[in-house]
């Protein structure tokens, strides 16, 4: 058995609200074993024997589509993945007054695209760092969805490729 992830996008968040006890149901009823969520922010974590993670995610939207009736996003990390994630965030994570975020994104040219804006950013209030299929990110407090990096990643058009977690969040997946 292998403990994964599923990092759904855009739950709870512009009108898409969903129990976690109903969120934890449809994990257990796609066969999944040890389901837990973390936070209230689609985190879901679960252990399966299969190991084609673009069928999970596939099964997963799927599923999530059927019960909730939203256009359901997916991304699904080993945690073990998440872990070195984690230990590779190049910024100083506990930097007063700034976030630490990790773009996931498992399409190279949306990371290559957004990582390209990273000449074009004020370091006093944002800067990015490519990794390993992520983007690291780290901004000022209060800038989030005003930088000029915050605005590219909330386009609807990367809604399907990306989605944004704090690192503290990705810590809690690890516990």
């Amino acid at each position: 058995m292998t403990r994964y992830a599923a990092l759904l996008r855009g739950i709870n968040v512009g009108g898409i609200n969903i129990k976690m006890v109903d969120l934890r149901n449809t994990f257990s009823d796609l066969g999944f074993d040890n389901v837990k969520t973390v936070l209230a922010s689609g985190n879901v974590l679960f252990d399966s024997d299969r190991a084609d993670v673009p069928a999970l995610e596939c099964g997963i939207e799927t599923a999530l589509r059927a019960e909730f009736h939203y256009e359901a996003w997916v991304f699904v990390l080993e945690v073990d993945t998440i872990r070195r994630i984690v230990d590779n965030y190049p910024f100083d994570p506990e930097r007063e007054g700034w976030h630490p975020y990790v773009l996931v994104s498992p399409e190279p040219e949306v990371l290559d695209e957004l990582a390209s804006l990273r000449d074009e950013l004020d370091p006093e209030i944002e800067r990015v760092q490519a990794g390993d299929g992520v983007l690291y990110w780290e901004v000022e407090r209060g800038m989030t969805l005003k930088s000029r990096f915050g605005k590219r990643t909330g386009a609807p058009k990367l809604k399907a490729f990306t989605t944004t977690r704090n690192l503290r969040t990705l810590r809690k997946l690890l516990v």
